[in-house]
């Protein structure tokens, strides 16, 4: 097989870099109550003052993410990613116990595959709703995926770069307090073209399926 060059954009996602905004998934609690040193204290009630802040825990199940390498069966991984490395490689992030990701690439013949699954934590359910929300109103074009987790969405695009197509799905699912996202793209370094459509929406959705069942089946908080 003759070594043929990648585009500069496949090329960029072999080193992949996970930003993480830490304000964004930091778990946080609420301030401390203080009383100031030069006020008397207030006599004590038999109830709370209406204005006091509530502590009331919002609802979520997960509190960590699960091994992100071990969320896809093998079957899957060699069907979606032939020639790769099941094991696949977990991305450094900067909490793990927030957010985890791995990948899996690999060139056979003249056909590449990238699939990548990410695992995102988050403060609550509600948190996760609005992030879900946000980044689906970002990726237009796609539709819900029915039946996986509490919402699901997919979305598939072409890319040409030097005359080289290629195919990415990604699907985000809300589960609870986390959102799983995948990605899944191909190119053929041959023909030039990139996989159907359909292909890479199915392999998307498939893997994405198995990764909210990996979730599921974990530890809950």
């Amino acid at each position: 097989m003759r070594d043929f060059p990648l585009p500069l954009a496949l090329t960029a996602r072999l080193s992949p870099v996970v930003v993480l905004a830490a304000a964004g998934w930091a778990l946080s609690s609420g301030p401390a109550a203080t009383s100031d040193a030069g006020h008397k204290e207030a006599p004590k009630t038999d109830t709370q003052s209406a204005t006091a802040p509530s502590t009331t825990a919002e609802s979520k199940s997960y509190a960590a993410a699960p091994a992100p390498c071990g969320s896809i069966v093998v079957k899957t991984l060699n069907s979606l990613v032939p020639g790769a490395k099941t094991a696949g490689k977990e991305i450094r992030s900067t909490d793990a116990k927030l957010r985890r990701t791995c990948s899996w690439n690999a060139l056979k013949g003249y056909d590449y595959r990238w699939l990548d699954v990410s695992f995102e934590v988050m403060n609550s359910d509600t948190a996760a709703q609005k992030s879900y929300k946000d980044r689906i109103t970002d990726k237009s074009g796609g539709g819900a995926v029915p039946g996986l987790g509490d919402a699901a969405y997919s979305v598939v695009n072409l890319t040409t770069e030097d005359k080289q197509q290629t195919r990415e799905g990604v699907v985000i699912a809300q589960a609870s307090n986390v959102l799983v996202v995948i990605t899944y793209n191909g190119s053929d370094f041959e023909s030039k073209k990139a996989p159907g459509t359909d292909e890479i929406n199915k392999g998307a959705i498939k893997a994405a399926k198995e990764a909210v069942a990996a979730l599921e089946d974990g530890q809950k908080s």
